[in-house]
C-alpha cells in the first residue's frame, strides 16, 4: 500500500487480508502507529519494509517470522522487526498488534 493511501486512511479500520484489519493513526513527524486486529488463524503475508517496526502485542498469541527465525508473541511482549527484513505474522488466537513505525511511512 501506498504512503498515499495511507494518508487517505487515517482513522479509518480497513481488512488489508482476509481476517485482519487496520485502523492507522495520526502519524508524528519521523513515526507513525496503527493497529491491527486478527481472527483466529489469519496472518499478513510475508513483506519487507524499508522502515523500523516494533511490534507490541495487546492480546491474544502470534508467530512471527522474521528474517526466517520463528517467534512467538503473547499479550504484554514485543518484538522489533528491523528495517528491510522479510516478515510475517500469524494469530494463534484472536489477537491485537499495536505496531509503531520510523520514520513515518
Amino acid at each position: 500500500m501506498s504512503n498515499a493511501s495511507l494518508s487517505n486512511n487515517i482513522g479509518i479500520w480497513e481488512l488489508v487480508e482476509p481476517g485482519v484489519r487496520r485502523k492507522v493513526f495520526e502519524p508524528g513527524r519521523a513515526m507513525m502507529m496503527m493497529e491491527v486486529h486478527f481472527e483466529a488463524g489469519s496472518q499478513s503475508s510475508e513483506h519487507s519494509l524499508p522502515y523500523e517496526q516494533m511490534s507490541y502485542c495487546m492480546k491474544g498469541r502470534f508467530e512471527v517470522v522474521i528474517g526466517g527465525q520463528v517467534h512467538q508473541l503473547s499479550a504484554g511482549k514485543a518484538l522489533v522487526i528491523p528495517a528491510g527484513v522479510p516478515h510475517s505474522a500469524r494469530a494463534l488466537a484472536p489477537g491485537i498488534l499495536l505496531d509503531s513505525f520510523t520514520p513515518a511511512r
